[in-house]
């Protein structure tokens, strides 16, 4: 969207007209835009507002800084790359060591299509986990969230043995770190990776009954 796109207004009044019209929502879209262009490393706010036609002051009205603004956009693409797993947590009709396998596997496949399809994104991803911030603190929770609700569902079933689930959910997600952690995307394309994934996957499922 530039200026030119507001028929019959001068650019004063144009430029004027799209800030009015500006909302969060379109801010994010341009951000991802500018990300996958210049990667986390370069990208800017006068990016983002240079994108959109406006000045950044308008982009400001709506984040407070380059930190809230990425943290926005990371927040939004984070559940987006891993949407599909909460069905796979939920999935009832599967038996909970089943699902815990599976819910791992498609952990680690989402990463993978993460890294492959938006490798700038996901280098934006990388950069919040190494600052600790909400919304990757936020990101994990939710994880952990379906781990646990797995895990608790095995031991109403008899097929785990832990008395602690959310506590066993945190073991596991640790346990696993190589195949969803940022810091380990470079191995998850190396042979044999997905054989030790089900290895890994049968011990922690031994380990819990």
């Amino acid at each position: 969207m530039t200026t030119r796109t507001i028929a019959g207004a001068g650019p004063a009044a144009a430029r004027v007209a799209l800030m009015a019209a500006l909302d969060a929502e379109t801010i994010m879209l341009a951000t991802e835009d500018v990300l996958r262009r210049y990667g986390p490393a370069k990208a800017t706010v006068v990016d983002v507002a240079r994108a959109l036609g406006v000045s950044h002051a308008a982009v400001y009205r709506h984040f407070s800084s380059k930190a809230a603004l990425r943290e926005a956009v990371a927040r939004r693409w984070l559940s987006r790359a891993v949407d599909g797993l909460h069905a796979v947590a939920a999935d009832a009709s599967t038996p909970p060591p089943e699902r815990l396998t599976a819910w791992l596997v498609a952990l680690n496949r989402s990463k993978r299509r993460a890294v492959k399809d938006e490798p700038e994104l996901f280098a934006t991803f990388g950069v919040l986990v190494r600052e600790d911030s909400r919304a990757a603190s936020d990101h994990v929770a939710v994880l952990l969230g379906q781990l646990e609700s797995i895990i608790a569902a095995g031991v109403a079933s008899g097929d785990f043995a832990v008395t602690d689930p959310a506590g066993a959910a945190v073991a596991v997600f640790a346990a696993t770190f190589a195949f969803h952690h940022p810091a380990h995307a470079d191995s998850w394309e190396r042979p044999g990776q997905d054989e030790l994934l089900d290895e890994v996957c049968a011990l922690v499922v031994r380990g819990l009954r």
